[in-house]
């Protein structure tokens, strides 16, 4: 049965990478993946063991789904609104090297707090109002998963794993003194090797009527929405402490403000400026397929936690690299590129307890470098974070082609952060 599963999840992820060569969305394709390794699954085990278990995986992975589609239309409504003119009226410089530089700087802070799957998702649309040319758009945009997985990894609300072993009680608040710096190396390495290529390049930068709506938004209606906005998507971690409830309660809660303050300050517009800026506008915009992208990969995923093939794959890893926690974490890093990085936490945090002393100690050296690889290693491939999956459905970036332009950058930063981290422990 595992040989099955693996088999199956191996095909659907080759056609997944080979998506342009064979013309089928990646959607489509993930989606009979996620089906296709469950369905093999039932005829080896209890249907109410397999029941209990899809319950399981539908609450995380409704979740990722809410939170990332809430994310996306606020972003959208934003958006529509012209609110990021805001930003980008301010971003003026042209020099390639000077805004990669700049907009690398925020995705790796705003990560940390807002959290790098939304600051991705922010930065997306970011890139396509400062940006004209599409090979530029698209090289950009994979610097910025790399800043966004960086800026995530370091912070107890930056990236779903570090939120998992911050809940668990693996990791407190200290683990930013502890990660930060190699997470800054892990960003600022590949930036400094692409400084070199890009140096002397222009960025070809949009006309301010590109895209834009057929009629004048309100200044006070676009300044309001972008404050709306970023304070709706500020609230989520907020939230999250506070009330302790998953994130896409506050992700919701902050659509719902948005949605009833627009129906209030258009309700007397009518026709096509009113539609573009509702609600109803945004989710005209959004990527579907990104989606059904995720439930599929997820569900995927799911089996292979399910079936135990990541727990066994724990066990195999605890037995190769004879207990050496650098290198188990590091390969568990590289992992993540392949797997979701959840359950390879999950599956750590279940094959290891918290102990008083030692590097099982909350706060401990093994719990704070799983939080750095398996927040940072999914960088090396597109669809290896949910950030990436994000950028990918957004900017339409190419798995081969992500693969040829940022999987060195991603790994250099990845090693450089690795050892750096060593190197102060």
């Amino acid at each position: 049965m595992e040989i099955l599963i693996i088999s199956v999840f191996t095909i659907g992820y080759l056609f997944i990478a080979l998506e342009h060569n064979i013309r089928i969305d990646k959607a489509a394709i993930a989606l009979i993946t996620g089906v296709l390794t469950w369905s093999i699954f039932v005829f080896y085990a209890d249907h109410h063991f397999i029941d209990e278990e899809l319950h399981h995986h539908l609450i995380e992975i409704g979740e990722i789904v809410f939170f990332l589609f809430g994310a996306m239309t606020i972003v959208e409504l934003v958006d529509s609104h012209q609110g990021f003119r805001i930003i980008t009226d301010k971003i003026t410089t042209t020099n390639a090297v000077k805004l990669l530089w700049i907009l690398s700087i925020i995705t790796f802070f705003f990560s940390a707090v807002l959290d790098n799957l939304t600051t991705a998702i922010v930065m997306a649309a970011l890139l396509g109002k400062l940006i004209k040319n599409r090979d530029q758009l698209l090289f950009f945009g994979g610097v910025m998963i790399l800043s966004a997985n960086a800026g995530g990894a370091w912070s107890p609300i930056g990236d779903i794993t570090t939120i998992m072993l911050w809940v668990g009680g693996q990791v407190t608040i200290n683990i930013v003194q502890a990660i930060i710096i190699p997470s800054l190396v892990c960003m600022i390495v590949p930036l400094v090797y692409v400084s070199f290529k890009y140096r002397g390049i222009i960025i070809d930068r949009p006309d301010i009527n590109d895209g834009a709506i057929s009629f004048e938004v309100d200044p006070f209606e676009r300044n309001l929405l972008f404050i709306l906005g970023v304070l709706g998507l500020l609230f989520v971690p907020i939230f999250k402490t506070v009330t302790h409830l998953p994130p896409y309660l506050g992700m919701l809660f902050s659509l719902g403000i948005l949605w009833t303050v627009t129906e209030l300050i258009h309700k007397n517009k009518t026709g096509e400026s009113k539609y573009k800026l509702s609600v109803a506008g945004a989710l005209s915009k959004i990527d579907g397929s990104t989606i059904f992208f995720f439930l599929g990969i997820l569900l995927a995923v799911g089996s292979l936690q399910s079936t135990g093939i990541l727990n066994s794959l724990a066990n195999i890893l605890e037995d190769v690299f004879n207990g050496n926690l650098y290198y188990i974490n590091i390969f568990i890093g590289f992992l993540s590129a392949i797997l979701d990085n959840v359950p390879l936490v999950a599956g750590a945090m279940g094959m290891y307890e918290v102990q008083s002393t030692g590097d099982f100690a909350v706060d401990g050296m093994f719990w704070e470098f799983l939080a750095y690889c398996a927040g940072t290693g999914g960088s090396l491939l597109v669809i290896g974070s949910a950030a990436g999956v994000a950028v990918m459905g957004i900017l339409r970036i190419n798995f081969i082609w992500y693969i040829k332009n940022i999987t060195f950058l991603a790994l250099i930063g990845y090693l450089s952060g690795a050892l750096t981290y060593i190197i102060l422990q």
